[in-house]
């Protein structure tokens, strides 16, 4: 078995970037403003904003993605867009990029990752959980720029 590998984002992953988050939002939801933003211009939605990409490698392939960017406050980086390919799926690229992701948010001196999910997505919220992420309740709960967010979870760093 091939072992997954995570790298930062190169301007050349772009495509792979749209594609492999176009693929799992259409699947389960509609794809929003918020979306298109971020994967049509990834440079000025994340990556400016003082953000970091993450890219997941099989076999030279890129196979998966994950993104951080501040915002819900001081030291609090968000993730998003963190996907996999469908056809690879429970190959652990799941958590090598939340892995990854963790290790990338401390190194630019997070205190907490915040995220926003949908319930439907049963793999993503058992990996979160499995990760240290808590659902948010009650006035911990933000308003969101997604029709589609009906979880919010946070990880204390």
């Amino acid at each position: 078995m091939s072992a997954v590998s995570v790298r930062g984002y190169r301007s050349d992953d772009a495509n792979a970037f749209r594609d492999l988050n176009l693929a799992w939002v259409e699947a389960y939801f509609t794809v929003e403003a918020e979306d298109r933003a971020q994967l049509e211009d990834p440079q000025t939605h994340i990556l400016d904003q003082g953000g970091a990409i993450l890219i997941a490698e099989l076999d030279g392939d890129v196979v998966g993605t994950a993104g951080l960017v501040p915002g819900h406050g001081d030291g609090v980086l968000e993730l998003i867009k963190m996907s996999a390919r469908s056809d690879v799926q429970g190959k652990g690229i799941g958590r090598a990029l939340m892995d990854a992701a963790i290790a990338q948010a401390r190194h630019m001196g997070a205190s907490k990752i915040w995220l926003e999910t949908n319930t439907v997505l049963a793999a993503a919220l058992a990996l979160y959980r499995k990760s240290g992420f808590r659902e948010l309740t009650g006035d911990e709960v933000t308003e969101t720029p997604y029709d589609r967010c009906n979880c919010q979870m946070v990880l204390e760093l």
